[in-house]
């Protein structure tokens, strides 16, 4: 059985007039534990819905969820929801909506607290969320006087003192400038490939998608493409007709391409395009030189 298990998911909202506008049509999606998943797509295709139906903020019209074995119904116990939600954290947007103390350690301990777990065991989470971010120093100090991305790395601290084996990152890098992405990124990064810990990605930057092992794209409430990011990036047209963009260095070698170069598809790193170019003028240097 995979770690999340969805089938045949529906979800629809009520608008102004009562009636309802569905935002997912019928999503069927396994993530493997610790797999690292991207999703992509435009404003309204239902990627946070997603995320929150997951997370148990919401609750499925039609169709069935399993988390670790556990398949959400009505009929769930309090320790059932419980243990969903601590199985899956979620980090949002804004860090400053999840920052809930005036100094960083105290805002870590909150999650821990309400578990109503032992005072060490506490300290222990809070020391370990701290270090595995790489914010240790940082423990005695006021939340509000931390950059954007040091902020986000202490939101993850704080839901990794619950100890999921499940983080969404809900648009988690959008707020952030490039030096505090690559903060938030690198910390995702370790979090998965370094601690085993299953990630969900919900991004609209593409740079960002290439690390994942695999990208979903989704469209109007469907899960419309699925792959790794060289296959889903190589299809640039699809991706144009449903707007939105490559990787930049996937882009540029697009370009390149439409100009007569020979580049192989599926280009999404930089390593991978010099190497392709390099190659290229090194054939066209040594037909001059004939």
């Amino acid at each position: 059985m995979s770690f999340i298990e969805i089938k045949d998911l529906k979800f629809s909202y009520l608008d102004e007039d009562d009636k309802r506008a569905a935002v997912i049509n019928g999503i069927n999606l396994n993530i493997e534990k610790g797999e690292f998943v991207a999703i992509l797509g435009r404003n309204g295709s239902g990627k946070s819905t997603l995320a929150k139906l997951i997370n148990m903020i919401l609750e499925p019209e039609s169709g069935s969820i399993t988390v670790n074995g556990i398949t959400f119904g009505e009929n769930m116990s309090e320790e059932e929801i419980l243990n969903v939600r601590k199985n899956v954290g979620m980090v949002f947007q804004n860090p400053d909506n999840q920052l809930v103390a005036t100094v960083v350690e105290e805002d870590i301990a909150f999650g821990p607290e309400n578990l109503g777990l032992e005072s060490e065991e506490i300290r222990n989470r809070v020391k370990n969320a701290l270090r595995t971010v790489g914010m240790s120093e940082y423990a005695k100090h006021a939340p509000s006087r931390l950059s954007g991305g040091q902020k986000q790395r202490i939101a993850i601290a704080g839901v990794l003192a619950m100890m999921p084996e499940c983080i969404i990152f809900d648009e988690a890098t959008a707020m952030l400038d490039p030096a505090g992405r690559d903060e938030v990124m690198n910390t995702i990064c370790s979090l998965n490939r370094e601690h085993g810990i299953t990630v969900i990605h919900i991004t609209h930057n593409m740079n960002e998608a290439v690390l994942a092992d695999r990208v979903i794209v989704m469209d109007k409430g469907e899960l419309i493409m699925q792959g790794k990011p060289s296959e889903i990036f190589s299809q640039a047209d699809k991706m144009f007709k449903i707007g939105l963009a490559l990787p930049q260095v996937t882009e540029l070698c697009h370009i390149l391409k439409s100009q007569g170069a020979e580049l192989s598809e599926g280009i999404v790193t930089e390593e991978e395009a010099a190497n392709a170019i390099m190659r290229i003028a090194s054939g066209v240097k040594g037909r001059k030189g004939n």
